[in-house]
């Protein structure tokens, strides 16, 4: 079992209700992948936020960083937030 799966609790998993609060939605969490270049992590998560103000918000909230605390020192994450695009589209 993983340092982190070691010290996860409930608390943990109130970050899900900081993402819900500031709209944010799960468009892929853990599912399969296939990496043709380049590096990753073992598990991946994609949440889409109304904004991009919006996931900085929710980044920067209580609940998210209480929920934060717990996986700090247990495991190594690469988190970006990236504004969306709503320019013109291939095709």
């Amino acid at each position: 079992m993983s340092n982190l799966f070691k010290r996860i609790s409930p608390q943990m998993f109130d970050k899900g209700a900081a993402l819900a609060q500031y709209g944010g939605r799960y468009l892929a969490r853990a599912g399969i992948y296939t990496v043709p270049e380049g590096n990753t992590r073992s598990r991946n998560t994609i949440v889409e936020f109304p904004s991009y103000q919006a996931a900085l918000d929710c980044y920067h909230s209580a609940p998210y960083q209480a929920a934060k605390t717990l996986r700090d020192g247990a495991c190594e994450i690469d988190l970006v937030i990236v504004e969306g695009y709503d320019g013109a589209q291939p095709g």
